[in-house]
């Protein structure tokens, strides 16, 4: 039984101890997705949906949740945002060439089609998309990837 009682211990004083060191936030001045929203041109819907299932993590701009200053959450939710941020940021869109545009809206589709995006962990404290809203997304995906699809010219 001391032995449980310590162990206890260290990980109640490993929890205080690592609320202190916070990991980096994804907190830009603001949310930069004008250039590609003004090329792929989503509708309103679409825009709501990318803002509620998407942009938190595919921006360089995050709004953080009240429990993401609570450790250990705050390093999980921290990693989600860097991966989505190094996978897909729709703030660099203009840095991407048209070749990697319209690979980056595949992948947007192939993602959402298999269910992997949102990550089930958004899904599950946010709500996941509908069914219709993965249809429209997957949709608008198609859409907008035209414009990077003309001939043998994607750059």
């Amino acid at each position: 039984m001391k032995i449980f009682k310590k162990t206890l211990l260290v990980l109640l004083l490993a929890l205080v101890l690592i609320q202190f060191y916070r990991p980096e936030k994804n907190v830009a001045e603001y949310r930069d997705v004008a250039s590609f929203e003004a090329e792929t041109k989503p509708s309103l819907e679409i825009k709501s949906i990318l803002e509620n299932n998407c942009y938190d993590c595919h921006t360089n701009k995050t709004k953080y949740p009240w429990y993401a200053e609570i450790a250990p959450i705050s390093y999980v939710i921290a990693d989600h945002v860097e991966e989505g941020s190094e996978h897909f940021n729709v703030s660099k869109w203009e840095s991407y060439n048209r070749k990697k545009k319209d690979h980056k809206l595949d992948e947007l589709m192939e993602e959402v089609e298999e269910g992997e995006m949102p990550i089930k962990e958004y899904s599950l404290i946010h709500g996941d998309m509908t069914k219709e809203e993965k249809e429209a997304l997957i949709n608008w995906a198609k859409q907008a990837r035209e414009n990077y699809l003309v001939g043998d010219d994607i750059q």
